[in-house]
């Protein structure tokens, strides 16, 4: 019986040991190919993923003056600038043993399956913080079997190429935290309107509950379940032993300042110009509109936010509210080109079209053109031409008779100066046809209008649409003292990683002679004086200015310039609807007027440089020749050496008289009657 026994026990024994033996086989086994698994897992590339990213528009100061995404605002932060306190909250609400498991926490996983079970559904979640980065990033929300053994995967693959540190930087930047926010950085925009680096504790504890569900836990929605999410964050980073108890009921305490989801969205200060420099970021430089909607860039910009808050105030004080008046408004800074200011239309809400842009007749406006250009073929300041209605005979017998605004002329000799501020029509057509219409053609594109010209004889009268934007850059030229600057827009544009893509130059060059530059600056200050076209502005200003007024059938112009800055208006309706000679005509001045000194308000006034190059002479206005004494009226004018007048006024010598002969009293003849 006994050596049965043995005999029992022996073979057991040998079962046991071949047991044991296939056992550890099959864990080498087990472990060879978990471990072959690993290694194939860790070859494999991760799929590849686009973080959408909102791109950031910069003013000129570097503030944001707009924000592009499509979908989701995200703002991708490093680890390094999200506080403790957000790390240490989003760890403890959603993952509390993040840097001790491999990806997986077991524990909760195993309870998560038991609840699934007896529920006979999935109904309880477990994800770590690195699952729910790889169902973000790669995978739906579907609550399925197969998306769940795709997300374990996608999980190992993402702990096998990145840290602990890497990967709560990624979530921190991937997850969603309601109304459009996608990270931390976006949520602390959104809901406190403040950087995530300045986030407090109660700010932190409140984020951090939102992404397990950002509909109900949105204090924006519903502010008794988001401090009830707080308290649960506050007390589970208490037990992590992240804070103590009283920082934990301070900061439930603390009272929140919240700003509204428009607000923390933050708004755009320039809608037209951001349209614009998004296109000249497709077109110009060549980015695709995926990189710019959704590649994080950073657009730095030549805007100056304060100016175009002045500029927008200005159109909105006067254009009229109870007709659909449009307005569009350039301001560019001689020196470099770069736009200062831009207003394409009085709401960008009801209608989206840039019009400064857009095409338009510029009347007058487009005489500096003409004038520069008589300049430099014979015409001096004093060159005189009769003001009265003329018939101009073409070559074929044609005929052309244009007209004064208002049919108003001076009936006699009239010299630039005075043309100018008057915007004499017959003196500009007659000017026109002597120099030849095609040095006003080839001087408009040498001062920055690129919009196709006809040297016909009304451009003379500005018959040819332009770009108020050309237009400012036209007036820019001639403050720049015939410096001619390419307008800019944007100054940079930076990838998300911060590195350049598009990094531009003011580009200069010389167009005209300082010396006519200046000559007909000095004529077109008599705008603003009175008699001028300008002159009811005149109180407006406080600072030397010159400029030139347009008005056509449809459109009212008025274009200027400081030594510091020049601008464009114009006014119209985008329907070719004729404006009214006084209620419409009359607001494109006022507008300028009003931009030009508040957006120089905190300059002090500068005076107009005189270039070395010209005599200033003082003049008899009657008679156009050197000012003596005998000038009753004078006035004091420039000349490029050569010129000027040579003799000077002497005022008629008075003709002498013969005394009437007295007729004789009848006494006196009394005296010849013997």
């Amino acid at each position: 019986m006994e050596i049965k026994q043995e005999e029992q026990l022996i073979r057991w024994l040998r079962i046991a040991g071949k047991t044991a033996r296939w056992l550890l086989i099959t864990l080498v086994v087990l472990a060879a190919l978990l471990s072959l698994f690993v290694l194939y897992l860790r070859s494999q590339p991760l799929p590849k993923t686009d973080i959408n990213e909102t791109t950031t528009i910069y003013g000129a100061d570097n503030a944001v003056i707009a924000t592009l995404y499509e979908g989701e605002n995200r703002v991708f932060l490093p680890l390094a600038q999200i506080p403790k306190y957000v790390q240490q909250a989003s760890i403890a609400i959603e993952d509390r043993k993040f840097y001790e498991h491999p990806g997986f926490d077991i524990k909760r996983i195993a309870g998560a399956a038991l609840t699934d079970l007896r529920h006979m559904s999935k109904v309880e979640g477990a994800s770590t913080i690195t699952m729910q980065l790889a169902r973000n990033l790669y995978l739906n929300h579907d609550k399925t079997w197969m998306r769940k053994y795709r997300e374990a995967l996608l999980t190992i693959q993402l702990e096998l190429n990145y840290t602990k540190p890497e990967l709560l930087e990624l979530y921190l930047n991937q997850i969603y935290y309601g109304h459009a926010a996608y990270g931390i950085q976006a949520a602390a925009k959104t809901y406190f309107g403040k950087n995530a680096s300045d986030l407090t504790l109660a700010e932190a504890s409140m984020l951090a509950g939102i992404p397990k569900g950002p509909r109900f836990f949105s204090p924006f929605l519903n502010m008794e379940a988001a401090k009830n999410r707080q308290r649960i964050v506050l007390d589970m980073m208490v037990n992590e032993q992240y804070i103590t108890r009283e920082q934990a009921n301070e900061a439930f305490a603390q009272s929140l300042t919240f700003v509204s989801p428009e607000d923390g969205k933050g708004k755009t200060i320039a809608p037209y110009f951001r349209d614009y420099v998004v296109k000249l970021a497709k077109e110009k430089y060549g980015l695709d509109e995926e990189a710019i909607e959704h590649g994080g860039l950073k657009i730095y910009t030549t805007l100056d936010p304060a100016m175009q808050q002045k500029a927008e105030a200005a159109v909105q004080k006067y254009l009229p509210k109870d007709r659909d008046l449009q307005a569009a408004l350039v301001a560019i800074e001689p020196q470099t080109g770069y736009i200062r200011a831009m207003v394409g239309g009085r709401d960008y809400t009801k209608s989206q079209f840039n019009r400064t842009t857009a095409r338009r007749q510029p009347g007058s406006a487009l005489k500096p053109a003409l004038y520069l250009a008589a300049l430099e073929n014979g015409f001096t300041p004093l060159t005189k031409i009769k003001s009265e209605p003329t018939v101009f005979t073409l070559g074929n017998n044609e005929t052309y008779i244009p007209k004064n605004y208002g049919d108003q002329y001076m009936h006699d000799y009239i010299t630039m100066g005075e043309a100018i501020a008057r915007s004499d029509n017959i003196y500009a057509v007659q000017t026109h046809l002597t120099i030849g219409p095609d040095k006003m053609l080839n001087m408009s594109k040498r001062l920055g209008i690129d919009s196709p010209l006809q040297p016909l004889p009304s451009l003379a009268l500005g018959s040819n649409p332009v770009m108020p934007l050309e237009m400012a850059r036209m007036f820019a030229t001639i403050a720049n003292q015939g410096q001619k600057a390419e307008p800019l827009a944007i100054l940079r544009i930076l990838d998300r990683e911060g590195k350049p893509l598009v990094e531009t130059q003011p580009e200069v060059q010389q167009v005209i002679s300082r010396e006519n530059a200046f000559l007909l600056t000095h004529m077109m200050e008599k705008v603003f004086q009175p008699g001028g076209t300008g002159q009811r502005v005149r109180s407006q200003l406080h600072r030397p200015v010159a400029g030139k007024t347009g008005t056509t059938d449809y459109d009212a112009w008025l274009g200027g310039f400081t030594p510091q800055l020049a601008a464009a208006v114009w006014v119209g309706y985008d329907d070719n609807r004729k404006i009214d000679s006084f209620a419409d005509a009359r607001q494109a001045a006022p507008i300028w007027a009003s931009f030009m000194e508040q957006a120089l308000a905190e300059k002090p006034a500068s005076v107009f440089p005189v270039p070395p190059g010209v005599v200033p002479i003082y003049v008899d206005t009657g008679s156009g020749k050197l000012a003596s004494q005998d000038s009753k009226q004078q006035e004091l004018m420039y000349f490029i050496p050569g010129s000027e007048p040579k003799e000077y006024y002497e005022a008629p010598k008075a003709e002498k008289k013969e005394e009437p002969k007295k007729e004789k009293s009848f006494w006196d003849k009394l005296k010849f009657w013997n």
